[in-house]
Formats: C-alpha cells, structure tokens, sequence
C-alpha cells in the first residue's frame, strides 16, 4: 500500500467550512517529475493549496505551483526542457562555451555550480523573490556547518532553490546568509511538518526512492552513494511516519530511475500516473470521513 491516511483534528464550530489542504513535495532528483502528477491532480480536484513546501527537486516543483503554474504547464515545460534532448543540451550551452567550465566548476565531480544551471532550466514564472509567490512557499536547505535544517520562506526565491536542490557530491553548496547550505532532504526529505498548523489536511509526497536489484551484483560506486544517501534519508522518514504524519502520504513508484534521469521526464510521469487516482481517492475518503464538502 503506498498511500497511508490519517483522519485531521478539526475544529468543530468551522464544521460547515471546506477543508485547508497543504502540500508537502519531497526531494529525489529526477525522480521528482512525478511530483507534476500530484500537482495535476490538485488542479483536477479544484483544490489550491494555502501553504506549499518542499525540499530539493520539490522546491523546484513547489516553485512552480506557488507561482500560480498548473500542472499541465509544468509538465509540458518539463518535457520541453529537461526531457528534451536537443533542448537540454542547448540550454547548458547558453551558459556561455568560453565560461561554462567556470561556472559549472570546472566539470569536476561534486563541484557543479547549481545557480546558473537553475536560471537556464527554471520556468520563467518562477518568480526572483518569495513575496511575488501566489500561494506561501516553505524551502528546506540544510546548513552544513550549523547541522540543522533551515526553513527558507522570503527573499531570494532562486538562491534559496538552489541551496536546497545543492546535492552533496554533485552540486557546489550555495551560500545563504552567511551560511553553507545543502540539500533539504538531508535533514528533511519530506518537509510536511512545517505545514500541519497551516492547514487541515497535509499531504506529504515521498520520491526519495530506495536502492533496486535482483540481489546478486554490488552497485557501482555512484549508486553506493546515492543509493546509501536514499537509506539514510528513508530511516529519517520512516521515523517521522511513526511519530507525527501528515493526512495523506504518497509514494509514487519511481524507484528504478536514477537521480539525473531527466531525459526520462515522460517514462517517469507514465510510470507515476496512478498517483493521480491514489491522491484522488484519498482525498474523497478524508472528505466522507468528516463530513465535509
């Protein structure tokens, strides 16, 4: 079962109100495209979230929502773009040939400069600030040196995108205040906590992913990596499952695709596609549950 419920606590003298949702949009790399299956599915149902948050590739995706983008615009710019071949290379190539191997860090492993690969791939909706968002928006990046997560909500939307999609061995991290930051998930790689006292329903949407094989061959030294990351980062979940979830909980099974598996953006929104009917009944469920319309 890959959608878990959790009846809200309502206030009885606003029994005749309609239900708040939030969204929670977790990190995972590619694998976050299915997250565009979600947001379709909101639009569907007439529900525009009152608070948004996200870590890592949901930053990007929560970005877009809260820009006022649905999610038809989001997919069809995301296979334009990112699951585009021809589109994604002659994107890196604007950064300049003369200067790319400086702004990209030298094309060295893990030292990738996340900023100017967000401004040639983010959708021009997307805002420069979080005061410009139709809809507030909660960022999760992870300082480095403090240990701890940061909630980034105003000021510079981009640089704050960037600290919490800055995946360690990959991408340089971004400084924000003064601070090193990051990947979100990191510390919190669904960031549905910041939500609950937002709203009567949360929904958290899980895209972490877990290391997949038949058993019998040891992964590659990347895979290690990312796949031992994935381990780490499911533990963390799974305790917060135990100790305080959200009302609707999604896993949209995308486990076989990598974290740069972008030019697969249309295989992944295929292979997410039922997450749309899982949402759909979830939310038709919690709405019976508690009388409301």
């Amino acid at each position: 079962m890959n959608t878990r419920l959790s009846l809200p606590d309502l206030d009885p003298e606003k029994s005749g109100e309609g239900l708040r949702y939030a969204v929670a949009f977790g990190g995972g790399g590619a694998r976050g495209v299915s997250h565009i299956c979600i947001i379709e599915a909101l639009d569907e149902l007439g529900i525009t979230p009152v608070a948004i948050s996200g870590s890592s590739i949901g930053a990007i995706m929560g970005a877009g929502m809260a820009s006022g983008m649905r999610g038809s615009d989001i997919r069809d710019y995301t296979l334009r773009t990112m699951g585009n071949r021809n589109s994604l290379f002659n994107r890196l190539w604007t950064l300049g040939p003369a200067s790319m191997r400086d702004k990209l860090g030298g094309f060295r492993f893990g030292h990738f400069n996340l900023d100017p690969i967000l401004d040639a791939f983010l959708p021009p909706d997307i805002p420069e600030d979080f005061a410009d968002l139709k809809i507030p928006l909660k960022i999760s990046a992870t300082d480095y040196y403090g240990q701890a997560e940061v909630v980034l909500e105003e000021g510079d939307l981009r640089t704050a995108i960037a600290a919490s999609a800055a995946i360690p061995g990959l991408f340089m991290p971004v400084w924000v205040n003064g601070r090193v930051m990051i990947d979100g998930g990191v510390f919190n790689p669904v960031p549905y906590e910041q939500l609950l006292d937002l709203a009567d329903v949360v929904i958290g949407v899980d895209v972490v992913g877990a290391p997949e094989g038949d058993g019998t061959h040891p992964p590659s030294r990347i895979d290690s990596l990312f796949g031992a990351s994935q381990l780490t980062m499911q533990a963390s979940i799974a305790l917060k499952l135990k100790l305080n979830p959200p009302h609707i909980f999604l896993r949209p099974q995308v486990n076989r695709f990598r974290v740069l598996d972008f030019l697969k953006a249309q295989e992944i929104l295929d292979e997410a596609s039922h997450v749309k009917d899982e949402l759909k009944r979830a939310v038709d469920a919690l709405e019976t549950a508690v009388g409301r319309d």
